[in-house]
């Protein structure tokens, strides 16, 4: 059986590393079907249709936070996604270029979540080069070798890829720079040590998200986040989501604040509990700064 698993493309993004990284740890002998797509929206409308089995997609970095297009997106999916596993990529970036010197620089491309985790490498050594966002990491690297003035914020995994040389790594602001993957599919998960949840609520009344929050507090159960997203509705109306640090299965004090939440809520998204990993990237030895 061939597991097909969508992440976002094209070749060589740290989404695929995340993907290759899960199935060397939790598909040892299946065969794999990697298949890049465009945009991290059309990655998880690809495993919410049944057209691959599994999704691997960003959901948060150290430095700049929640990926919001994940969160909007698999809020507004009607279909029941559920969290296998969380996967935690070390992320060292790369500038990635032909020029000769960082002088000859003008452009600089790559995600904006990487162009923020650089921004103060890029102010210190390549002020005078503009900044341009893309849909990946890897989305202009097919581009650099016909143009010395260009560069891109990578791995080094995907220089290798793309036979391109490495000015400078690591270039992230902080090297303890780690993003969070989800390994998303319709088939739940049946153990773990941590369940997401999202809801919107009935009212903008006061303390009410804090009557929901109430229901877990109540009952000992530790949030280890929460974040908000604005529903799209009206402008101050929001959705929340929240990890809670236990296993939905063996918990009775999670299923029944569940339930009070389901009650209370307007609308609830469980998406299951799961284990996080921790892996190393996959990356050849480059130049260093």
């Amino acid at each position: 059986m061939t597991v097909k698993i969508a992440h976002l493309g094209p070749v060589g993004t740290y989404t695929e590393t995340a993907a290759i990284a899960y199935a060397q740890a939790e598909l040892i002998g299946t065969e794999i079907d990697l298949r890049p797509y465009p945009s991290i929206a059309e990655t998880i409308a690809a495993v919410a249709s049944g057209a691959v089995t599994l999704a691997i997609v960003p959901v948060e970095n150290s430095i700049e936070g929640g990926v919001t297009m994940t969160a909007d997106t698999i809020w507004q999916i009607a279909a029941p996604l559920q969290i296998q596993q969380a996967i935690v990529l070390p992320i060292h970036h790369a500038l990635i270029s032909v020029a000769t010197n960082l002088s000859a620089i003008e452009t600089v491309y790559s995600h904006p979540q990487a162009l923020s985790q650089c921004q103060q490498w890029l102010q210190a050594h390549l002020p005078q080069a503009a900044r341009i966002a893309g849909s990946s990491t890897t989305a202009a690297l097919a581009t650099l070798a016909a143009n010395p003035r260009t560069a891109a914020i990578s791995s080094v995994r995907a220089a290798d890829l793309y036979n391109l040389p490495v000015l400078r790594q690591p270039i992230n602001d902080r090297p303890d720079n780690q993003t969070k993957f989800w390994a998303i599919s319709l088939q739940p998960s049946l153990v773990g040590n941590c369940t997401s949840v999202a809801f919107s609520l009935r009212s903008n009344a006061p303390g009410g998200l804090m009557r929901a929050l109430g229901f877990f507090a109540d009952r000992s159960l530790n949030l280890s986040r929460i974040e908000s997203r604005p529903s799209k509705r009206s402008l101050g109306d929001y959705l929340f989501f929240i990890d809670i640090e236990t296993d939905v299965h063996n918990c009775p004090a999670l299923k029944s604040a569940l339930a009070d939440l389901d009650a209370y809520a307007e609308t609830v998204k469980n998406f299951g509990s799961y284990y996080t990993t921790v892996i190393e990237p996959l990356s050849p030895s480059a130049p260093t700064m």
